[in-house]
């Protein structure tokens, strides 16, 4: 399992480290996930985070992910090089493309397949989701598609992709409070951000030697901080560009049970879910134009699925 250690330099900021994990049953690809493990379920509603690449797809076979089902959650696709070909059951046949947010809210049930194009020959993003509140966990589907302008930062940039940062506000409706935004910082750079002191942040780094909030973190680690601080300070201590994934939100208090590619609140909504979906039932539609057969879902543990929150977080000073 994930370890999470909190470095002597700032005891605010804990790390999280990835697990390498398969992706898309048979022809799956590795990618290191960060979120969730046992040590903390959500950042604000972030639930999960996937990072993968750069794969090289001659060597990998790139991304083959065959229709599967999702609900009570968004689906935020963001890549740093390749192109995806996402198909859904809205009837959204729609591209990923570096620097360029895909979001499909899942609702009460929704399906879709990622494949990387044919053109791709470095695979290399992120893959998150953000659990929908009580309130809108059954609310229609729905895709949206953005293209954040950069925008300057000392020593770099961001593209927001989510909320708000530095100035700049993305459109992509959420329902609750978030932020998500790509960051880069040129050899040596520091850059201080205005941040929301009621959301906890998590900071994913792609590729650099960077610290936050003076805590140095490595690549593919997550570093965490809990809301109170109005100023959030990185830094490119090395020789080469820092690329970096921003998340942030609220404290999502909801407790939640995940199970594959399902979130819900208890056992009995999984198993349901789980057997619509295996029983084709109208509930997830289906998708057209990719050549293959859906993904089956697992087998359920013996043992009863519980729901799961984050402990108690002091906030930070």
């Amino acid at each position: 399992m994930s370890t999470i250690e909190t470095h002597p330099v700032d005891p605010q900021v804990e790390l999280l480290s990835a697990r390498d994990v398969p992706l898309g049953g048979p022809r799956a690809m590795t990618v290191r996930r960060t979120l969730p493990q046992r040590a903390r379920t959500l950042i604000g509603a972030w639930c999960f985070v996937d990072h993968y690449g750069p794969d090289d797809v001659a060597a990998t076979g790139g991304m083959d992910v065959a229709p599967h089902p999702h609900i009570g959650l968004q689906t935020v696709s963001w890549l740093f090089s390749g192109e995806i070909e996402h198909r859904d059951s809205l009837g959204v046949h729609a591209f990923v493309r570096p620097g360029e947010v895909n979001l499909m809210t899942s609702g009460y049930g929704i399906c879709h397949s990622e494949v990387s194009t044919p053109g791709t020959t470095v695979l290399h993003g992120v893959q998150l989701w953000v659990a929908l509140p009580e309130e809108h966990r059954h609310t229609s589907r729905d895709f949206r598609h953005h293209v954040p302008s950069p925008v300057a930062l000392d020593g770099g940039e961001a593209r927001v992709f989510l909320g708000t940062l530095a100035g700049d506000t993305s459109p992509v409706p959420t329902f609750t409070p978030l932020l998500g935004a790509e960051l880069t910082l040129r050899p040596g750079a520091s850059t201080t951000l205005s941040v929301d002191p009621a959301f906890e942040h998590g900071l994913l780094v792609d590729q650099g030697e960077v610290t936050m909030a003076g805590t140095p973190l490595k690549p593919a680690e997550l570093g965490y901080l809990a809301p109170g601080p109005t100023t959030l300070t990185i830094a490119n201590t090395g020789p080469t560009p820092a690329r970096l994934i921003l998340l942030g939100g609220t404290p999502f208090e909801e407790r939640i049970v995940m199970w594959w590619n399902f979130i819900g609140r208890d056992h009995q909504e999984i198993v349901e879910a789980r057997e619509a979906w295996q029983s084709a039932a109208d509930r997830f539609g289906s998708v057209t134009g990719y050549p293959g057969d859906r993904l089956p879902a697992p087998v359920l543990p013996h043992t009863t699925l519980t729901p799961r929150g984050n402990p108690p977080a002091a906030q930070s000073g």
